[in-house]
């Protein structure tokens, strides 16, 4: 992997991502968010949409039904009430599950129609999807159809997306699966590109 942050701290790492999304040349941006432990996590995602309704956007949360209260609560004393309207909450087992099983085509179906308002009212939005792979039944390369997908959509449409995967004890393989669909890697505390990124055909 290509390191873009030197690994200074969280606020360094912070002004790198912010850099990204206010290069309007990387408006197509779709990082893997590997965390580990809910507390950074929760740090994470509160800044990631704290961030993007003061540049003006519209913000997707996939997030499960725990974990949202929570974020919520604390998005409430940071935001004004007009800007908490800027915040479209997806149950994410909704989300993941709509077809009964994690099936990508039902997902990718389901994440297009609730994307295509914004689009087609050309509504600047960034998404964030949190997705629990350790609480899948199914077999994880399933998850490869699906990012790569997604990862097609993103080059396609004027939008970015983080997607967040808890590190800890995350099989090998799943981790090269990651790699290959997403071109940046978000850490706690850097930014990478990823050297394994296999693009998709999709000319932006």
């Amino acid at each position: 992997m290509v390191e873009i942050s030197n690994g200074t701290g969280k606020r360094e790492m912070k002004s790198k991502l912010n850099q990204l999304f206010e290069d309007q040349k990387n408006v197509h941006l779709h990082i893997l968010y590997k965390y580990n432990g809910m507390e950074n996590y929760i740090i994470q995602v509160l800044d990631y949409i704290q961030d993007g309704i003061a540049a003006g956007d519209y913000v997707i949360l996939i997030e499960n039904s725990r974990l949202y209260p929570i974020i919520q609560k604390e998005l409430s004393t940071h935001l004004t009430k007009e800007q908490m309207g800027f915040i479209y909450y997806v149950n994410s087992m909704n989300f993941y599950y709509s077809s009964g099983s994690y099936h990508p085509p039902s997902i990718a179906d389901y994440f297009s129609k609730t994307i295509q308002p914004y689009i087609e009212d050309k509504i600047s939005f960034r998404a964030w999807a949190h997705v629990e792979w350790a609480t899948m039944e199914e077999p994880l390369h399933i998850i490869e159809d699906l990012e790569k997908i997604v990862d097609e959509a993103v080059n396609l449409l004027p939008f970015s997306l983080i997607c967040a995967y808890e590190g800890n004890k995350m099989p090998d393989y799943l981790k090269t699966i990651l790699m290959e669909a997403h071109p940046y890697v978000l850490l706690e505390d850097d930014l990478f590109v990823s050297d394994q990124y296999q693009p998709s055909n999709v000319v932006k």
